[in-house]
């Protein structure tokens, strides 16, 4: 089904509004074009060789449109959530999250979320009401499904009083279980164009040696339609600082582990996703990747990577800000 235009802007929603099952209304679908996938390497710097070089991609997928980035995709579908999110206090975590297939320039992208759990936040003296919101999400590229997750939000009531809600959120974590990647969509491509298999050893750790700014944060945000108002509006975040959006983090990252990770394919999923704490225009951060398992399927392999990101401020100790593990496709 094909949407039309936006509807007006709301002030909300608020947790206490809200009820589990409620699907917002869908925003207009987003073709992904050679100028957005240019913007969001402005900002990111991806190292990802089969959406930077076309010939390579072509070679290496059979396929004559250039790939899109799976974390271009993955950051238009969150931000594509955000008519639920308005209000966002905090992004907890993310849970589920899986790529059915890579995606091309020219496809069109159109996203679906629904309430699937509520539950009442604990509440400390003299603070105010709040609840997670467990959202489900769905998006589609040219209507074949490419992406299923679930994205815990942190928001605020509009009145005083918590409504009670008491559904199951669930755990941020879960057993890795590399088999349920297996369907990745990559199983023609030809990884021998990737050079040679990387000798990383399960539980061996690399450390990034370039560290990396964050900068160009609204650009990200206005780029993938995040309507959360604490990402512009620094009176909208309790820290009195706009904070960064999650993807921007995430983005970096992805670009750490592709200076990292030799003959890296596709990224297929996350396993989980953890912010551990808020991050802010001009932070510095670094990253650290320690493979955590792999699977060969086929003659390439499973890997998980977990990637932590610290961020450095002035004279301060550095803080986790990130605790992600991706999976990906490698030679």
């Amino acid at each position: 089904m094909i949407s039309g235009g936006p509807g007006p802007v709301e002030d909300g929603p608020f947790y206490d509004e809200l009820a589990t099952g409620h699907r917002f209304v869908e925003p207009p679908g987003c073709t992904l074009t050679d100028g957005a996938a240019a913007v969001y390497r402005s900002i990111c710097g991806d190292h990802w060789a089969p959406g930077l070089d076309h010939r390579l991609g072509a070679a290496l997928t059979g396929a004559p449109r250039p790939l899109a980035h799976p974390g271009l995709v993955v950051a238009m579908s969150i931000g594509a959530s955000t008519a639920a999110t308005r209000r966002v206090i905090a992004n907890l975590f993310y849970r589920g999250l899986t790529l059915a297939r890579p995606v091309h320039i020219g496809e069109t992208l159109r996203t679906t979320t629904e309430i699937r759990a509520l539950s009442d936040a604990s509440r400390k003296p003299g603070s105010a009401a709040r609840g997670k919101m467990l959202l489900g999400i769905t998006t589609t590229a040219d209507d074949d499904v490419v992406l299923a997750y679930e994205r815990c939000a942190l928001l605020p009531c509009r009145g005083d009083a918590l409504p009670g809600h008491t559904d199951d959120i669930g755990s941020s974590s879960s057993p890795l279980a590399l088999d349920r990647y297996t369907s990745t969509g990559v199983g023609d491509w030809d990884l021998t164009l990737l050079g040679d298999r990387d000798d990383w050893q399960v539980d061996e750790v690399r450390v990034d040696p370039l560290r990396d700014v964050v900068d160009g944060a609204t650009a990200l945000v206005r780029l993938t339609h995040n309507l959360a108002s604490v990402h512009r509006d620094a009176s909208a975040s309790a820290n009195g600082r706009r904070l960064v959006y999650g993807g921007h983090t995430v983005a970096l990252a992805q670009a750490s582990l592709e200076r990292c990770a030799g003959g890296l394919a596709t990224l297929v999923g996350w396993h989980e996703c953890n912010h551990t704490a808020p991050v802010f225009e001009g932070d510095l951060l670094s990253f650290e990747h320690r493979l955590v398992d792999e699977l060969d399927v086929g003659g390439r392999l499973l890997r998980a990577i977990n990637v932590r990101v610290h961020a450095h401020r002035d004279d301060a100790e550095p803080g986790l800000v990130l605790d992600w593990t991706p999976v990906v496709v490698t030679r």
